[in-house]
């Protein structure tokens, strides 16, 4: 690639991310294409956010209609199509969450989450999991694994504690009376798509239960059919107090949604939440359309096929084991992923790292297909 691309960014940009050496200037479907015309498969969706792949014509002309129609309006007013988007994330939610309030990225939603189970609880302790992620703003930051290198603020809204990830025993001993929430990932994105145990989320689950607590559920990579479920947390049919999602959530625009049960709904007045640009009509055409041609493409069914025969035909070359759920799988190598993740671009794959150097992730779009993995297979073999 001509580094002048880098260069540009350089000059204008803070230098916060390690970018690698290609530049995109088209997508379509599970393809992005070069400035220099190469094909490279797509599995790693920029970051889970392009569930329906790139460049579908019926997402842009709701998009494009949408914007025509109506581009923007506040809070301030009601909207049917606020309404209609918030009906449908409801229908495909946990049966217990009645409400929605929508927000703009995840580490929003996050935030708002967690003022909304100190407020409700009056507890000023939040417990989180080891190695977990959730945001890069001061509340959700602050419940992220390892985030002291970075935080930067002088000091967090509320005690924070980890419980160590799948240790019920310890869990039961942590979740007591003085906390307010202990904040979830069903499937840990960043450390590398690690996926939690059904037994520890019931044990957490039952301890909220048993000492008023909250349990507030991070779907922000794991939500909108990425785990063959619309939401990780349906595998298991447990009942969070609080949900969050993002990502997927607008087939590629920025949004953010949370959910709450009836009981906490009742405790939050006009005032307590806000958005400027949250809920907008634009985006909120856009979620109502992803949930849409999810059902209609029976892409939850996708989901759990491709991610049989990544399963049984990526085993391969480095690979040597899979973790994670559906289309957010983590490729545990023998070797560090960074070094994979090289020999793949050379191959015109592209997937992603995590916080596990000897995990490789990969969250493609919703509709991925057989020959992409077949050809993700070859690659592995090869290198």
């Amino acid at each position: 690639m001509n580094r002048d691309y880098l260069h540009k960014e350089e000059k204008s940009l803070i230098q916060a991310y390690s970018q690698l050496p290609i530049s995109v200037v088209k997508g379509t479907e599970c393809e992005l294409i070069t400035n220099d015309g190469k094909k490279i498969i797509d599995f790693y969706g920029g970051h889970a956010v392009v569930p329906l792949g790139y460049g579908l014509d019926e997402y842009l002309d709701v998009i494009n209609t949408q914007m025509k129609k109506l581009l923007f309006q506040s809070n301030l007013l009601p909207l049917d199509i606020r309404a209609n988007a918030a009906s449908q994330l409801l229908s495909i939610s946990p049966k217990n969450l009645k409400k929605v309030f929508f927000v703009n990225s995840g580490s929003e939603a996050n935030e708002n989450a967690l003022k909304i189970a100190c407020h409700y609880k009056k507890r000023k302790k939040i417990l989180s999991i080891s190695h977990a992620f959730h945001g890069r703003t001061a509340a959700a930051a602050a419940v992220t694994w390892g985030s002291e290198s970075w935080y930067g603020f002088p000091s967090k809204p509320f005690e924070v504690e980890f419980i160590p990830r799948n240790n019920s025993e310890i869990a039961r001993k942590m979740i007591n009376s003085d906390v307010a929430a202990v904040i979830v990932e069903p499937i840990q994105g960043v450390a590398g798509a690690f996926d939690l145990s059904e037994e520890f989320l019931r044990t957490i689950r039952d301890e909220c239960n048993d000492h008023s607590a909250l349990m507030i559920v991070d779907e922000v990579q794991s939500g909108m059919g990425r785990s063959g479920e619309y939401f990780a947390i349906q595998n298991f049919n447990i009942e969070p107090d609080i949900m969050t999602a993002a990502k997927s959530l607008g087939g590629g625009l920025p949004c953010s949604v949370i959910f709450i049960s009836n009981l906490l709904d009742e405790t939050i007045k006009k005032g307590d939440l806000g958005s400027t640009f949250g809920g907008n009509p634009v985006i909120c055409s856009a979620i109502e359309f992803v949930i849409q041609y999810i059902k209609e493409k029976n892409l939850l069914n996708n989901v759990i096929e491709r991610e049989k025969e990544i399963r049984d035909l990526c085993i391969t070359g480095p690979v040597n084991g899979i973790q994670g759920k559906g289309l957010l799988l983590g490729l545990i190598t023998d070797h560090p992923a960074h070094e994979i993740q090289k020999k793949l671009l050379k191959k015109n794959i592209l997937t992603g790292l995590s916080s596990d150097p000897s995990v490789l992730r990969l969250l493609p779009p919703l509709v991925l297909q057989s020959k992409h993995i077949e050809k993700l297979s070859q690659s592995l073999t090869e290198i």
